[in-house]
């Protein structure tokens, strides 16, 4: 990737929308090379694909709660099924399996503090091999930003 191919990303990054002449303009390409270097980034899985952003009040999910999770076991089985689990949560918007004191932390989006309860025991408590879990409700946002390209 060049410095070309970085101005393209950040244009659809803020506009996934733009159109190919919009895009060519901003980088100072013709249309055809330039959607050339966008298949080339798609094909690479540099862009894996585009997306909507929704308001999550808008639609009714108001809270978004970080819940770190503890397993009793790390088995290669067990975090195996413990993924399957949390991806057909759709509540469950972003899941990593990370180190220090918990094993996952979770980012969920629930309409408030009983829709959080309700998941608690119809979703997240009945999946098998959690130890601990820690839940935690956001404030307030105070930045939020896709990946920031450096130009």
């Amino acid at each position: 990737m060049d410095k070309t191919d970085r101005k393209i990303l950040q244009v659809l990054q803020a506009n996934a929308r733009a159109s190919l002449q919009d895009i060519s303009q901003a980088v100072g390409l013709s249309a055809t090379p330039c959607w050339g270097r966008i298949k080339k980034m798609e094909e690479a899985g540099v862009i894996e694909g585009y997306t909507i952003r929704l308001n999550p009040q808008a639609i009714g999910l108001g809270d978004t709660v970080l819940v770190q999770v503890t397993l009793d076991s790390h088995s290669d089985n067990t975090l195996e099924k413990f993924g399957e689990m949390l991806a057909a949560i759709p509540e469950v918007i972003e899941a990593w399996l990370v180190s220090g004191e918990y094993d996952y932390l979770l980012r969920v989006a629930v309409k408030d503090t009983k829709d959080y309860e309700r998941l608690l025991r119809e979703r997240l408590y009945r999946i098998k091999g959690i130890r601990h879990s820690k839940s935690s409700f956001v404030l307030r946002t105070l930045k939020k930003a896709d990946l920031p390209l450096f130009v």
